[in-house]
């Protein structure tokens, strides 16, 4: 399994790829799918009010520690 070990944000600090522990750059979109399909460990897929999915940590700690490589 992979883990998120850094990732790119644009410029509104919106987080628009990861980096994956085995060098991989995929996008957001993509890193859902991934998680959904058990590829990346220490994540989870949650679903806002709106029906928008987005990315968090197991653990509840924030992708802010992770860093900005772009």
């Amino acid at each position: 399994m992979e883990k998120f070990i850094a990732l790119h944000r644009n410029h509104f600090g919106d987080i628009i790829s990861f980096v994956t522990s085995t060098g991989r750059i995929i996008s957001y979109q993509k890193a859902i799918m991934e998680v959904e399909s058990g590829f990346i460990e220490g994540i989870l897929k949650q679903v806002d009010l709106e029906g928008h999915s987005y990315l968090t940590t197991q653990d509840g700690s924030s992708f802010d520690s992770l860093p900005n490589t772009f």
